[in-house]
Order: structure tokens, then sequence, then C-alpha cells
């Protein structure tokens, strides 16, 4: 095989609105953006199936039915990129059930048959001992569906949804966010499939909301991010979001306003990971700078959520100051 260690997925940059013909070489190609696990699957003669994240770690353990529906459909020599995702039984994608294979140690095979997840398969990087990469987008789609032509409805390996109309791609993103599709991924039909590159596009569904500042990173003087919560329904401050770098003009005037608390703030010196836009079930906890929650601002936040917060990173649009943390409503739900 011409591919036989883990590679860095081709990748996407994120845009706020679709590229036009002229920006898409050979033609703007449109796919729905699942919510869900990125990984290359690769079928190797001999030696099974391998799935790698895009941090290049091994995902065979956690998925060991994905493992054995790419073994069952996928001819030895391929490698294919695509997502892992989990559809619930409200027909929804359930992002959740991906993060619990991490934790799951010994159920994960329990939970392979309770919550069976999906390897959704959006290109293929080689096949039949040709190394695919160098070939336009196009041709590598027809040797995708090629490939899984022979799949029925109930196998758990399927061809991601493409279009080249632009108004079905639209009507896609208006209609799929229902079922948890985040948005659409658009790329060039005449382009080579290039690992680590951000050639791709992604846009997202987007709202705007307010939240409470209580803490950051850096200073309350000069914040870096913000670290931002909303009540719950009994009144307590939960986290619910985190914010990406700020510009600098935000910077200095949040400085202005940012206060330092005391140990009587209801939230913990040391954020865990999870609640603070790290990885689920690991990584170092958050060392932040609790500020006094009486400063409410308004974020930009895509539709990801997972346990009562915002699970990417926030965008910061402006300060509040005609808003009370009283005025922010309860939960996640956009006003």
């Amino acid at each position: 095989m011409h591919i036989r260690s883990p590679i860095t997925p081709m990748l996407a940059v994120t845009v706020d609105r679709l590229p036009g013909p002229a920006q898409c070489r050979g033609g703007c190609l449109f796919e729905p953006k699942f919510d869900g696990f990125r990984a290359v699957a690769s079928v190797e003669p001999g030696r099974g199936v391998h799935l790698w994240s895009r941090r290049r770690t091994s995902l065979n353990a956690a998925f060991p039915e994905v493992v054995a529906a790419l073994a069952e459909w996928v001819p030895a020599g391929t490698v294919l990129d695509g997502e892992i995702v989990r559809w619930s039984a409200e027909g929804r994608l359930d992002f959740g059930a991906l993060q619990r294979r991490h934790v799951a140690g010994g159920r994960r095979a329990a939970l392979a048959r309770t919550e069976p997840c999906h390897y959704v398969a959006f290109d293929v990087l080689e096949t039949g001992g040709a190394d695919l990469r160098p070939r336009p987008l196009r041709e590598r789609r027809r040797a995708l569906e090629g490939l899984l032509a022979g799949a029925g409805p109930g196998a758990l390996v399927i061809a991601c949804p493409q279009t080249a109309d632009r108004a079905e791609a639209e009507l896609w993103f208006a209609a799929l966010a229902a079922q948890g599709i985040e948005g659409l991924v658009i790329k060039a039909a005449g382009d080579p499939y290039q690992a680590g590159r951000r050639r791709w596009w992604k846009i997202k569904h987007r709202s705007t909301v307010e939240v409470i500042v209580g803490g950051v990173t850096g200073s309350p003087e000069r914040p870096e991010t913000l670290v931002l919560g909303r009540r719950a329904a009994g009144g307590r401050l939960r986290v619910v979001a985190r914010t990406g770098p700020l510009p600098l003009p935000a910077r200095t005037e949040l400085g202005a306003v940012l206060r330092p608390a005391g140990d009587d703030h209801p939230w913990p010196a040391e954020l865990p990971a999870a609640l603070a836009g790290g990885p689920y079930g690991g990584g170092p906890p958050l060392r932040y700078v609790r500020t006094v929650p009486d400063t409410v601002v308004e974020i930009s936040v895509d539709t990801a959520t997972e346990a009562g917060r915002w699970r990417h990173a926030a965008r910061f649009v402006r300060t509040r100051p005609d808003r009370h943390p009283g005025d922010v409503p309860a939960g996640l739900a956009p006003e």
C-alpha cells in the first residue's frame, strides 16, 4: 500500500458565506457537516482495519462495530477519510455517545451493541493498488461510490451525501439542522487530496446569545479568553461556554469593567477540562481567574452542545452594559 501509516486528514477553514463558483476549481461540491469524530480508515491486506483519529491515535478499541463493518464492506488495500457518528433514537446526531466510548473501558462492547455508530465516508485516498490523492475529487468520489455500492441500507458504512446543486445545498443547510447537522462542507471538484492542508470550506449554523462572564484566562485587567455562564433552573451559575482569544480592542474594553472575585464565587479555583472547552474525560484542569459575575456579553455560538454547554469556542461579539445578569435567560436556548 502507498499509505502505510496514519496521516493528518485534509481540513476545512470556517467561512461565513458559501464560496462562489469561481473559488472552486472544477465547480463546488457540497456535503452535510456531520458532528462526529473524524477518522481515517485503513483496510490493510493481512493486517485488518485501523481507525486513526485526526491526532493519529487509534480508535479501534472505542468503536469495534465500525471496525467490523469496514472489514465487511470495504476491500483490502483501501484507505478512506470520513466521520464516525451516532444517531440517537430520536434521529439526531448524538456526540455524547461518541464521547462516552472514551471513558467506557470494559463497557465498550456493550455500548457497541446498544449504541452502534456509523462511519460516514466522504473520500477515498487509496484503493486497488492506486494512490488516489493526486486525482481530482470528482474522480475520487466516483471511486468511493463504486466501493460502497454493495452496502445495504442497514450497513454501518455509508457514503456521505454530496451535491453540486447550490440550491439543494442551501436546502440541506436549512432543513438538516434539526437532525444535528452542523452546516455544510464545500469542496472543489477539481482539487487533489492535500493532507493537513485547509483547502476545504465549512459554514456552520450560528446564533448570538447573552451570557455572564464568570472568569478569564490572563487577568481581569487584560483578559485573553472569557469563561462564561448562565443560571440553571435553581439559580446556580453554570459554566456554559468559553471564548477563543479575544480581539485586542475587546481586551481593553473588558479590562475596564471586570473585577476579580473572592472565594464566595460559585465556581472552583480550577475547572475540569471538559467544562472549559477541553477534551472529554481527560486533560489538565483550566487555571483561570474568577471574576465578579456581573458583566453581560453577547457571543456567537454554533449548534454543537453537550451536557448543558456549548462545546466549541464562542466568538465574542460585544459587551452589554445595558443588560443585568438577571436578564440573561437560563439554559442554552437562543434568545
